[in-house]
């Protein structure tokens, strides 16, 4: 080898060595697929429908442990779950429709 080679080699060698530390090498990224990511929102979703729910009748039937504030809040939590869940199907069936569009 002569030199510029083992200059060139060397300088590898230690870019190599700045970088090791950025990319763990036996990592194991955890999987998520779209079907289970979109069940848990969903379900998270829903979970804020029925609080906000139970909030409400409680605060109808007279609980004094529930405020006006904590049900409005409530209901306010849920809407805006439920609209941005609506927005992201929204856009997965115009993905679909675009993909099923796309000639062969």
């Amino acid at each position: 080898m002569d030199i510029q080679a083992t200059g060139l080699l060397s300088e590898m060698q230690a870019m190599r060595s700045e970088l090791q530390p950025l990319a763990a090498p036996n990592t194991i990224v955890p999987k998520h697929d779209f079907a289970s990511l979109l069940s848990d929102a969903v379900n998270n979703v829903n979970g804020l429908q029925q609080s906000a729910g139970d909030l409400s009748n409680r605060f109808e039937l007279g609980d004094e442990s529930v405020s006006l504030e904590a049900v409005m809040i409530a209901g306010q939590k849920s809407s805006i779950a439920f609209d941005a869940t609506v927005q992201v199907r929204n856009k997965v069936v115009e993905a679909y429709k675009t993909i099923m569009n796309m000639p062969v």
